[in-house]
């Protein structure tokens, strides 16, 4: 590969990393290529991307982001892929853990594609054991939508109690003028 080619791999890869809230490292090293597109047929059917790079390309479009990446060294080891999302970042941990599932893969037994890391929001999560706290994180849609809940409901509470109260009121006004015509 030229200087030149690899030079456009960085920069598309740096266009995909500034353009994308959250991204996944895994390693799929040991899967053979009819698992691997089945993984990335899961990817496109959820709105995701899998491709796999050199973890120098991948050093070198992590040095644009800006900040602190440094962290990430520890996932640039071996074979690597990256895992896109445009949606929130737990939509990918959510697809790992489903991939897993769908493969039934035993206790003793390392799921592939393994995450070494994952970039979601400015924050780094290295590791494979950090796949169930990635699972769990709201994103902001999910966030905005509880805070929309929240303040909600006390407005609706309060219209719920007067417009139960207005019925209750006229029953009781209802029931208190015909028992005055029964006794007048």
């Amino acid at each position: 590969m030229t200087r030149q080619e690899k030079q456009a791999l960085v920069d598309e890869l740096s266009e995909k990393f500034s353009s994308h809230n959250s991204f996944y490292i895994t390693d799929a090293s040991t899967m053979s290529v009819a698992k691997i597109n089945e993984f990335r047929r899961l990817c496109f059917n959820r709105g995701m991307e899998y491709k796999v790079y050199k973890n120098t390309l991948i050093r070198k479009a992590l040095d644009t982001l800006g900040g602190d990446t440094a962290d990430m060294d520890a996932a640039l080891k071996g074979q690597s892929g990256v895992l896109f999302s445009k949606e929130s970042g737990n939509a990918p941990a959510k697809l790992l853990k489903d991939f897993y599932k769908a493969q039934a893969y035993g206790k003793n037994v390392e799921p592939k594609p393994a995450l070494k890391g994952a970039y979601v929001d400015a924050s780094i999560y290295v590791g494979a054991n950090q796949l169930e706290t990635l699972s769990t994180l709201k994103g902001k849609n999910e966030l905005i939508g509880e805070v929309i809940g929240l303040l909600q409901s006390p407005a609706k509470n309060v219209i719920s109690a007067l417009s139960s109260g207005g019925s209750k009121l006229a029953g009781i006004l209802k029931t208190l003028s015909e028992k005055e015509e029964v006794a007048g």
